[in-house]
């Protein structure tokens, strides 16, 4: 382990010695590829003992979404915690209160969104110091990070924290390189690019290969990728989410302060021991979560505005939604109606591929369904004109078996020929 941390160490000091420019590209972006692979090989699990996640840090993901408090210590993780979701979760004046994670839980329009504290990381977490393997592999777990900082010093933490959280994987705020990679067996390094490219030139990139053995691929570029942009899609493995910062302790600073705090991204002032915008950073999280919510009716009763079924905005078709309720309801969909700003008419019949839009409300039509014998002594069809060769105890299918006029009537008196509303 000593080993790998000082050879980084090594490849980062040499790093910040080499000057950027041009000349230096190819070998700045051999380093990076080498650093990459030996940060991976530090932080992988090993077969030795001691390596486990810890105690407290295997929490069953719960809700339709999962948030994590990141922050350095006593910046007031626990207190928002408590605040936001009634969950106790021990406060003090000294650092590394918190040693274990905690889970909370807040319902806000429909959704219950987990809310985890995280232990405080330290500066070289990344490496693994303290627990910060525990706490950076829950966070990326995580829809979305809340990364809590001190009003009194916020860039200068929030700096140290992103440092921490990239060298682990996690690409905070930004969307996947818009690159392809693909291996080949043989025709060497094919490299394109439909833009001009001022960071990565062939030499470049062959290098980065041949440190992870590729010696075959095409490689395309559909914008003006960095060497790191090319290293994480090799990699393969970074996680790309949302991240807000929540300033804390905003009752500390001057209103000048606060207003230069409040023009910067992604940005949301708190106070979480005297409960200021606690609603606005409760808003701001279900936008950065950007989940959909879907109402359900039932035959001939009023849509459930109580229980939505909440969908994530990139998955979000009828199909999808069957799969939310049940895997087993897709099989049988037949058709759904849909009434909402996704359809032109109220309602409109729609597909399984039709994409949703918040607070739809959507009926789902099932096919003539397909049941065991039990099912039809239930509904008097009766089971003496059947042979037990045909018809197994655990036959999951009959329908297509019996007289269509029996079929009609049965499916009429449960789900409704024509699916009324």
């Amino acid at each position: 382990m000593a080993t790998v941390m000082q050879k980084i160490k090594d490849i980062e000091d040499e790093m910040a010695r080499t000057q950027k420019n041009k000349a230096t590209a190819h070998h700045l972006g051999l380093l990076k590829a080498k650093l990459a692979k030996l940060r991976r090989e530090l932080l992988a699990p090993t077969s030795k003992g001691g390596g486990g996640a810890g105690e407290g840090f295997d929490v069953t993901k719960s809700g339709d979404a999962r948030v994590g408090l990141v922050g350095f210590p006593s910046v007031g993780k626990s207190t928002l915690l408590n605040k936001l979701t009634g969950t106790f979760s021990e406060v003090a004046s000294y650092e590394f209160t918190t040693l274990t994670c905690i889970p909370g839980v807040i319902v806000y329009r429909g959704a219950k969104i987990q809310l985890l504290d995280l232990p405080g990381i330290i500066e070289g977490a990344k490496d693994g110091k303290g627990r910060g393997r525990q706490v950076i592999s829950t966070a990326r777990t995580c829809n979305c990070i809340l990364i809590v900082l001190d009003a009194i010093k916020p860039i200068t933490h929030k700096r140290l924290i992103e440092k921490e959280l990239e060298g682990f994987g996690i690409r905070l705020n930004k969307e996947p390189p818009n690159l392809t990679f693909r291996k080949k067996d043989k025709g060497g390094i094919n490299f394109t690019s439909t833009v001009t490219n001022t960071q990565l030139d062939l030499e470049t990139v062959k290098a980065i290969c041949s440190e992870y053995r590729i010696h075959n691929a095409d490689i395309s570029l559909r914008y003006d990728a960095t060497a790191d942009d090319l290293i994480d899609v090799i990699e393969g493995s970074r996680v790309y989410m949302p991240c807000i910062y929540a300033v804390n302790k905003i009752d500390q600073i001057t209103l000048e302060e606060l207003e230069i705090l409040d023009k910067l991204p992604h940005y949301c002032p708190v106070s979480a021991h005297l409960e200021w915008n606690l609603d606005g950073l409760l808003e701001k999280i279900w936008e950065y979560l950007d989940l959909v919510r879907i109402y359900t009716k039932p035959k001939g009763l009023n849509p459930d505005y109580e229980d939505p079924v909440i969908l994530s905005s990139k998955r979000r078709t009828v199909e999808d939604f069957c799969n939310r309720i049940h895997k087993d309801m897709v099989k049988q969909f037949k058709y759904a109606l849909v009434w909402g700003s996704s359809v032109k008419h109220k309602p409109q019949r729609v597909g399984k591929e039709h994409e949703l839009e918040d607070e739809d409300v959507v009926q789902i039509i099932k096919k003539d369904f397909c049941t065991n014998i039990q099912d039809k002594e239930h509904f008097g069809l009766g089971i003496s004109r059947f042979s037990s060769t045909h018809w197994p105890a655990k036959s999951k299918c009959w329908q297509q078996h019996i007289t269509t006029d029996i079929a009609a009537s049965r499916y009429s008196s449960v789900y409704g020929t024509h699916g009324g509303t």
